[in-house]
């Protein structure tokens, strides 16, 4: 709760998010990664789409100049450096992803760049989607790592850069630059708008899938 006693906007995000978080857990693709039954080219082509929304995400937040987004983005939040190690990992070991969320992955990007021009606030509602993703892949790094018999980091950099300081310190610059609700509205739409892409790339990589218990 904020010092004006208001929801801030990251307990509205929470609050607005909690039943599309419990139905990504439950898709094909998300249960079939912690059984350790998802192929190796599907957890690739996660994070081949996932790269796509990235690379969009982070050179609009890099060019984005308004103080709110300035406040709040910085340099040691990018997560594209990453995705390209464990890309280029599987890549020497002969694995490719298998491409068939890639036509979800630059619908999400077209928006991220509309939305960039349009109201580059909307871009810390999807930055705020992609870097919690991480914070559960600190958990998920240990099922992906077992599965496909990975050592260190070795395929899984992306999924081993939560850090729930760094998460606590974004939040917190969240809030600060959005303390009132009308500021806050454009971001939590965009939080959804980034939900419903994430749905449709995770309903791409579960095609074929059996859901797991």
């Amino acid at each position: 709760m904020s010092p004006t006693g208001c929801p801030t906007v990251v307990e509205r995000i929470r609050a607005s998010t909690r039943t599309r978080h419990e139905n990504l857990e439950a898709t094909a693709f998300s249960t079939a990664m912690l059984a350790g039954t998802l192929p190796l080219d599907r957890y690739v082509d996660q994070l081949a789409a996932y790269r796509v929304v990235l690379k969009a995400l982070e050179e609009e937040l890099s060019r984005a100049t308004g103080p709110c987004v300035t406040s709040v983005w910085s340099a040691d939040l990018a997560k594209l450096p990453l995705i390209d190690r464990d890309l280029t990992y599987f890549a020497e070991g002969g694995v490719f992803p298998a491409s068939v969320a890639a036509a979800p992955a630059q619908a999400f990007a077209r928006e991220i760049r509309a939305a960039a021009a349009s109201d580059p606030r909307a871009l810390l509602g999807f930055l705020y989607v992609l870097e919690g993703s991480t914070l559960g892949g600190t958990i998920l790094r240990r099922y992906v790592a077992e599965a496909y018999g990975l050592r260190d980091t070795d395929g899984v950099t992306y999924y081993a850069s939560g850090d729930r300081e760094r998460w606590a310190r974004f939040t917190a610059r969240l809030n600060e630059v959005l303390p009132g609700q009308g500021e806050q509205d454009g971001v939590i739409t965009a939080v959804g708008r980034a939900y419903h892409h994430i749905a449709a790339i995770t309903r791409a990589l579960s095609a074929g899938l059996v859901a797991a218990p």
